[in-house]
């Protein structure tokens, strides 16, 4: 029971796997443009498994940010894994803790997304192990392809790749940008906090990235709240 609950798991995270090569490869790439050796770039995978924070590290690295700013920028990008484990929690099928926080070690947008949309299968440990295994698996293989790659590209070619880190989050911010108004907002409020803190020098990149993203969230809550009482 336990071997095709695994298989099946294995198979349902198959279409995780293809979607991160693209993305795996290109971070494994921009990783040594930016001047991580291949350990470094394969442990940040093995270690953080989180793509958007793992970019953003990146281009904080690149601005010689503080380590200690590093973190607590990934932290808030990454605070929302705790609502996505608390609603898997309410899934899954009950077992030990120690179990269950192997696998919530493994859940990212993708994963959530495979395990939460499970209707007609039963979530347990041993299913959400498969997925998140061949999904993790596949993020650091690709990561280390990625760096290799990037290793013998022309240095001209490597010292234009850090150009694509900035085209990747704008990719990543655009489709989510149309239809909705308040991540317009977010995103237009975030970016001007983020402006003025760059041209006055308040704050460093870091910090200021932090604040910014903070605040606007706060803004735009705060906002809505007032908007839902007042209709």
């Amino acid at each position: 029971m336990n071997g095709r609950e695994f298989s099946a798991g294995l198979k349902a995270g198959t279409s995780i796997a293809i979607g991160y090569f693209p993305i795996a490869l290109t971070f494994g790439l921009l990783a040594k443009t930016t001047g991580l050796s291949l350990l470094e770039a394969t442990a940040m995978s093995i270690f953080v498994f989180a793509g958007a924070a793992q970019y953003i590290a990146l281009s904080l690295i690149t601005a010689g940010v503080a380590p200690i700013v590093i973190v607590l920028n990934t932290f808030v990008v990454n605070i929302r894994h705790f609502l996505m484990t608390a609603s898997l929690n309410e899934k899954m099928v009950p077992d030990a803790r120690w179990k269950k926080a192997l696998y919530a070690f493994g859940i990212t947008d993708e994963t959530f997304s495979v395990l939460a949309t499970q209707k007609d299968h039963k979530l347990t440990t041993t299913f959400a192990a498969g997925v998140i295994i061949i999904a993790y698996g596949s993020w650091v293989v690709f990561t280390s392809i990625g760096h290799l790659i990037g290793a013998n590209l022309p240095q001209f070619l490597q010292a234009a790749m850090s150009v694509a880190l900035y085209a990747m989050f704008i990719g990543l911010l655009v489709p989510s940008m149309r239809g909705n108004r308040k991540v317009v907002s977010l995103a237009l409020i975030a970016g001007v906090i983020n402006s003025l803190f760059y041209f006055t020098e308040w704050l460093s990149t870091g910090w200021a990235i932090m604040v910014s993203t903070l605040a606007s969230a706060v803004f735009i809550e705060w906002i809505s709240r007032k908007g839902g009482r007042k209709s």
